[in-house]
Parts: C-alpha cells; structure tokens; sequence
C-alpha cells in the first residue's frame, strides 16, 4: 500500500548504560530505515525512534530473553 506509513523502533537488552543502550537502538532502527529508502520507500513514509531498554518483552535474566529484547519492530501509523 503506497500511503502506509510505519513507525521503525529498535530496542536492546538491559546489559551496558542506558546512553549506549538508545544510541544502539536508535542505529538498530535507522539501519532498518536505511535498507528500506535504498530499495525504493520513500523516507517520508517512514519515521524511527530508539527505545533502549524501557520495553522488554521477555525478562533480561536469561540469554534467551535478552535475544529477544534485542529487536526492531513495525507500526503502522497511518493508511
């Protein structure tokens, strides 16, 4: 759908400061963002943010969960 536009978030584990942990978020997101301009979305479809480590989705006290908190999600905000 040529009108949809998506919110690209990175989010990391709990392990390191939480400087380093948004700025690895923000570049995680960004790189997402990079790949898809280059294979054609128009950047203005597309905006990021970085979340650290503020929005687990599994608990940070296995190797296991931390994998899974280290992510980039899709959200559509608008059609």
């Amino acid at each position: 759908n040529p009108t949809v536009q998506l919110e690209i978030s990175g989010h990391t584990d709990n392990t390191g400061t939480y400087k380093i942990n948004s700025k690895l978020s923000r570049d995680r997101a960004k790189a997402v963002v990079d790949y898809l301009t280059g294979r054609g979305i128009p950047a203005t479809r597309l905006v990021y943010e970085g979340y650290a480590d503020t929005q687990p989705i599994a608990p940070n006290d296995t190797a296991a969960g931390r994998e899974r908190n280290r992510r980039v999600e899709f959200k559509v905000i608008s059609k």
